[in-house]
């Protein structure tokens, strides 16, 4: 299977914050907060997969329980969490399965011993294989009504999906950190180089590509699916993009399973809003970026604690071995054929 570098960080200026910024969110002070926003709660708390915020689900004396996410502290304004919520909020009004905050007295971001959270109903669901033609076009036909919704107004406090941070910014995060051994060095900046100059010439202006509001990082772990079909979560990396963004994640395997795959989400999407097929030519590139900043957000959160836990292999050269040759790979698949359908 094809690189795809699932994680909940895809679009991110580097910020200084706090190394430890959860050491003060404590079991009690989860309670605390959903008390506060006048949900009542049973003391069941349980800590769910996810490393740039907190995320946690929370029994309730009446009713399911409620999945609340802390927001990591200097990451975003309240502005631009709130453009977060009103998309999802959006999508959810227009019956799009998309999972948004629940308000609760006018507001869905709450602030609470400075944190800053937003509850959602909790929703079950597997993550899908897309196995077949019909699961794909069936997300193909969510992801164009999402685009064609957020492609009737725009983000004025969402990022812009930027070559420059994913690319020179993040690969100079690496380079300025004690990472790799000395022996990788010159090599990985010599490939990281090259095929940033190749992504830059055919990825420059997202090749005039029509931007809109778009999930941003819809990879196979933002979706569930239950008997009733997919629903999308976690629009935390929502931002202004091309459309092919959020559909090349979603591809695995060669050139043969990706052009079938890619076939079948288009004819999904074009059900409800036209795909304009010259983006197929920023897939390889939008990878090769993802690599470099995957590496480069692990970088910067090396000393949250959660991050050495789960991701202890970062600090060791084979690591770095292999992110080297799949670059140099990467390289190769940027200067390849472009996928056609």
């Amino acid at each position: 299977m094809r690189w795809r570098g699932w994680d909940d960080n895809l679009c991110r200026l580097p910020i200084m914050i706090e190394a430890t910024p959860y050491a003060e969110l404590s079991p009690e002070a989860v309670l605390d907060a959903l008390e506060t926003a006048g949900f009542r709660c049973d003391g069941h708390v349980l800590a769910l997969n996810s490393y740039e915020n907190r995320v946690y689900q929370i029994g309730r004396e009446e009713g399911a329980p409620v999945v609340a996410k802390f927001y990591r502290p200097g990451r975003w304004s309240d502005a631009a969490i709130r453009e977060e919520h009103a998309f999802a909020l959006e999508l959810a009004a227009q019956e799009i399965p998309v999972v948004a905050p629940l308000v609760q007295d006018g507001e869905s971001l709450h602030r609470h011993r400075g944190f800053r959270y937003a509850v959602f109903p909790r929703r079950g669901g597997r993550w899908p294989e897309l196995g077949t033609s019909v699961e794909r076009e069936w997300v193909g036909r969510f992801l164009g009504r999402i685009h064609a919704v957020g492609r009737a107004d725009r983000f004025e406090h969402r990022p812009r999906l930027n070559l420059e941070d994913l690319g020179r910014r993040a690969r100079d995060t690496v380079l300025e950190g004690d990472w790799m051994p000395d022996y990788l060095a010159t090599k990985y900046y010599d490939v990281s180089e090259e095929l940033l100059a190749e992504v830059e010439a055919r990825a420059a202006d997202w090749g005039g590509a029509r931007l809109g509001r778009i999930h941003g990082d819809c990879h196979r772990g933002n979706i569930l699916w239950t008997d009733a079909g997919p629903h999308f979560v976690d629009l935390d990396d929502c931002q202004t993009g091309p459309a092919i963004q959020d559909l090349w994640m979603l591809l695995a395997g060669g050139q043969q399973e990706m052009r079938s795959e890619m076939r079948d989400l288009v004819a999904g999407y074009e059900q409800f809003t036209p795909f304009d097929r010259s983006e197929l030519a920023l897939i390889e590139p939008l990878r090769a970026l993802r690599m470099i900043h995957y590496t480069a957000w692990l970088a910067r959160r090396w000393e949250d604690p959660a991050f050495p836990r789960a991701f202890p292999w970062f600090a060791e050269p084979r690591y770095w071995e292999e992110h080297y040759r799949a670059l140099d790979e990467q390289l190769g698949a940027v200067r390849g054929p472009v996928l056609e359908l």
